[in-house]
């Protein structure tokens, strides 16, 4: 399938969709076609919709895993391939929303404490200050960090949909900050992986998260994301309104910075004299 794939490449690209999302799709065909040993472009409509609920009944995978796998290959067949979608229809799954399981303050600056290693608990820190994905955290350059008085904020490049924006820089999260700077001396990446030559990998970062959930005995279930959840509806908690938290998560709609208005805790009152935006300074890491 190499000219069939560097043709889908060629069209993601084209699209300016974005690396992780090209790597998605490639690794999603790749599967199918390792499951059918044949051309993709030779697969009927039904063979499509078998391999997908093969992967549901047989692999025991997710609907989210089928839907990532059913959007990969109505991009091939409806947009690389030409086949319209009145003659190549691919099913989608309806997947329950399911509320995530927040982390209590508590929880977090347990976490926070007993994740040993220094620049990996910088960066738990640093996704919980600023509400980064995952992927946004472990591709942030030295350059990235503002700390100019007037300024105060990290620059995010290539988000997700390929969108730049910028995130807030809180005072306690740049004292931090400046402290592993000068411990760790990093050149280009903020977070490095073991070489120090490349950005920490996506994969290093949700185990430094799983080591440092189960060393702080935290039951709840969810990876790094989690921390992404708990910036959200802790600013909300704060009083920190819908939508300059909508920017800073870099959400294209509203409606989904909404749903962390379900998670708000009705016990929770802000302490007096905080700075809302200053989420690190609230677990007492100032």
């Amino acid at each position: 399938m190499t000219e069939l794939r560097q043709r889908m490449l060629d069209a993601m690209v084209q699209r300016g969709f974005a690396q992780r999302t090209q790597e998605s799709y490639i690794s999603a065909i790749r599967r199918m076609a390792k499951h059918y040993r044949r051309d993709p472009a030779l697969y009927t409509q039904q063979d499509v919709q078998a391999y997908l609920l093969h992967m549901v009944k047989e692999d025991k995978l997710s609907y989210s895993s089928m839907n990532q796998a059913a959007c990969a290959a109505q991009f091939l067949f409806q947009t690389v391939l030409g086949r319209g979608r009145e003659h190549f229809q691919v099913p989608f799954a309806k997947v329950p929303a399911k509320q995530p399981e927040l982390l209590a303050r508590l929880e977090i600056s347990r976490l926070f404490a007993v994740c040993p290693h220094p620049a990996k608990r910088m960066l738990l820190q640093t996704v919980y200050a600023t509400g980064l994905r995952v992927s946004e955290a472990c591709a942030l350059r030295v350059a990235d960090i503002d700390s100019a008085a007037d300024r105060m904020c990290i620059r995010v490049q290539n988000g997700k949909g390929g969108k730049d924006r910028y995130t807030l820089l809180g005072p306690t999260l740049l004292a931090l900050l400046r402290g592993y700077v000068r411990h760790f001396r990093p050149s280009t990446w903020l977070f490095a992986d073991t070489s120090g030559k490349a950005a920490m990998s996506i994969e290093m970062a949700q185990r430094a998260y799983q080591g440092a959930r189960l060393r702080a005995s935290i039951t709840k279930t969810g990876g790094i994301h989690t921390l992404r959840h708990c910036f959200a509806t802790h600013l909300l908690e704060g009083g920190v309104d819908l939508f300059t938290i909508q920017k800073l998560l870099g959400h294209s709609h509203i409606a989904t910075t909404g749903r962390y208005l379900h998670l708000i805790s009705p016990q929770f009152r802000a302490p007096q004299g905080g700075d809302p935006l200053d989420l690190l300074a609230a677990l007492g890491l100032s």
